[in-house]
Parts: C-alpha cells; structure tokens; sequence
C-alpha cells in the first residue's frame, strides 16, 4: 500500500465510490478531492457535491466534459470506423482516457501526489485508468481501493456505509437496478445479475434508450448527415456542435429502435464477459462514415485504414490510448480523412439503418462515365482488362502447370 499525502478520487456520488471516499479518508489519513464528470450520462450531479462536503470534502470538482469527450475522443475514434471484435463500439472505453487525463490535471493544479479509482480488479476499466495514469504522470500514484479492501460485496459496502453514517440512494431491497450499468454520451452499458449467464434473453424493460425495434414506428425516419474531414456537422442542413450532433443521434436513433447489442467479448484480463448495450447515435455514424468513404477515399488508403482498425480498437478497449502507437495510428487515420467530406442520406426503420444515397460535390472519387453499363464514350477501354488478368493469373498458371492443387 503506497503512502499518499493528496488523493483526487473519481467520485460518482453513488454507494461503491461514497464507500471509497471515507475508505481513503481513514486508511491513508489522506486529504481527499473529489473530481464528478459530466459526460452526457444524464444524471443530476449537484447531490454528489452534498454528499462529498458532508463527508468533509474542501476541493470539489464537477466539469461538464460532454463537447470535449465527443470531440476530441468520439469523434477521433469514427474516423477509423472502430468497432472491437466485430460489434462493440467501445462506449466505456473511450470515456476512460479522458476521465484520466482530468485526473491528473487535477491532481497537479491541487498538489496531489496520489489518484484513486473505482474499477475492480476483474474488470478492463482498472488497466485502462491506470495506463494512463502511468503515461501522462509517471510519478503519479494509483489507489484501487477494490485491490486493498475487504469490502468485496454490496451487503458489506452497504453495512460500511451504515456504520459511517453515508447516505445512500437506495436501501436493502426492491430500489437498486440488478445491472451494473455505465453511461455516457456514446452509450449506456449492462453487466451483471441474470446477463452473467450468457444463454438468457435480457429483460425488455432494462433497455432504456431505445425502443424494442419491433415496436418502432411503422414510418420510417430520414436523416441527412453531412461530413467535413471526416466528422458530421450538420444534421438536416442544420449545422451542430459534437455533442449536440451525439445527442439529436441517440434520440433519433432510440426511436427507431437502433443500436441494441448483446454480446460476449474477450477482457483485456482474460476473461470472456457479457455485456449488452445501446449506442443508438454510434450505429449510425459508423454507416454514414463508411458511406461518405466509400466515395471519397481511395481504394487503397480505405484497405488500409481497414486492415489496421482492429489493432486500433485493440489499443482504445486495452487502455493504449495515451500511446505513442495510437498516437502515429491516429495521425494517418486523421491524414486519410482531407477528403472525406460530403452528404449520406440515411433511413432509420424498426432497428435498422440502411444508407439511400451519397454525394460529395467536391471529393467524389466516382466517376459514372467510367462506371456506367451504357455507352462511356471511351472513357474506359474494356481490351485493357485482357492484360491485367493475364498478368495477375501468371503466377497461378505456373503453379497449375507444376501439378499444385489447391
């Protein structure tokens, strides 16, 4: 157990990080600051100031973070088109390193020496805030009160609580939601209770930002997205800032029953976990980016990008995101999207987002003179084709001719 003079706890005001906070008061005889961020999860944040001053709190910090996370972080992330392990588009992930990163800007501006976080030692959020931890201080210390204590269940967190006189939202019984959820801007999360065994259909009512898709509206909605170097603007012709771009997504989309996953994935740790979620406005920036890519960027670069988004998701859901590696990853992907800019029309219908059209006056790499069925008034010469697969079927001509079978 490290020593620590200052501690800046990433508080939530709810009964896991209260527990934290008199925790570190009495094992580390610690002054503690406590740091709230407003990411767009929707609660009201005033009652987590009341409950850290009742508990003897001086330096309180709440920042309304919701344009930046988007920003600088959502946004960032979708030019790559970044989904983990095939349908995950890493909502909690990406909160992390911003939350971090005001950590330690926190830390210095009130003399500090120590953060501490509440993220058990079984989960990916432990790793992803000590990394960066580590990168952007690495002086700094961790605290992770679920490695140290013995308070390893809900009844005792409960009966700590008791003991101090903490006030808590919600008794023994019958007011507490079974899930452990995490919410944002990007998305809301679901782990726990009946999820924990992978075979069971989740609950229709412990979905809350979406609609089930079969009961959307039987009229579809329109969307038109435009897109400036690779990130949306205007919604509709109406231009918006990141965050409000987020928030118009995810009720639109929550409408139309869009963005609901259920999944098991592979934790950093190593273990495989299930976890559902809804990231209604995430689906469908994702369709509309990789439509106004489609014809924009060039077929190589767009392999490219392709080929290396899997190790891109791999860095943001491991905790990488203050890495040199993402670091040059993320200047080429910023570097492929110059380009990327122009109009998608999008319907939304009963879960599904499909792509109507896409334009782009100024960037479009389609020509339909050379794409056309009809006559192309010699834009493109078909004889050329002859040569081209003569030349790319050598190689396998030759390995014929050699008995090779494949």
């Amino acid at each position: 157990m490290a020593d620590a003079n200052k501690i800046v706890l990433a508080y939530s005001g709810g009964l896991d990080t209260s527990a934290i906070l008199k925790w570190l008061q009495e094992t580390y005889s610690a002054e503690v600051v406590t740091f709230t961020a407003d990411l767009g999860q929707g609660d009201d944040l005033e009652p987590a100031r009341a409950k850290a001053e009742a508990l003897g709190v001086k330096e309180i910090y709440i920042e309304d973070l919701r344009e930046e996370f988007v920003r600088d972080f959502v946004f960032p992330m979708f030019r790559a088109n970044t989904i983990y392990e095939g349908e995950y588009l890493l909502g909690t992930a990406i909160a992390r390193p911003l939350i971090v990163k005001k950590l330690i800007e926190i830390a210095a501006k009130t003399g500090s020496d120590a953060i501490a976080h509440g993220a058990t030692g079984k989960g990916n959020d432990q790793v992803r805030f000590e990394l960066g931890a580590y990168a952007l201080n690495p002086d700094i210390k961790v605290i992770a009160p679920w490695r140290e204590w013995d308070l390893n269940s809900r009844e005792a967190l409960l009966a700590f609580c008791e003991q101090h006189k903490i006030p808590v939202d919600y008794k023994r019984q019958g007011q507490k939601s079974p899930y452990s959820m995490d919410a944002n801007l990007l998305h809301i999360s679901y782990e726990g209770d009946i999820l924990e065994d992978p075979a069971i259909e989740p609950e229709d009512d412990m979905w809350l930002w979406s609609c089930a898709p079969e009961a959307a509206p039987d009229e579809p909605s329109y969307l038109e997205l435009a897109f400036k170097a690779g990130d949306v603007v205007a919604i509709n012709g109406q231009a918006m800032s990141a965050a409000e771009i987020l928030t118009y997504l995810n009720k639109t989309g929550g409408e139309n029953g869009i963005g609901r996953v259920d999944i098991v994935e592979n934790r950093y740790v190593g273990m495989k976990a299930r976890g559902c979620y809804e990231t209604p406005g995430g689906t469908i920036l994702l369709k509309a980016h990789r439509a106004v890519e489609s014809l924009t960027l060039d077929r190589e670069l767009a392999h490219l990008k392709d080929e290396l988004m899997p190790r891109y998701a791999s860095l943001i859901y491991n905790g990488y995101w203050w890495s040199p590696e993402r670091k040059a990853l993320q200047a080429l992907i910023d570097e492929s999207q110059t380009f990327v800019n122009g109009l998608v029309r999008l319907k939304l219908y009963k879960g599904n987002v499909t792509v109507v059209g896409r334009e782009s006056a100024d960037s479009s790499l389609y020509d339909g003179n050379i794409a056309t069925f009809e006559d192309d008034a010699g834009a493109y010469d078909q004889t050329d084709a002859a040569g081209f697969i003569k030349l790319n079927a050598l190689r396998l001509k030759i390995a014929a001719k050699k008995g090779r079978k494949f």
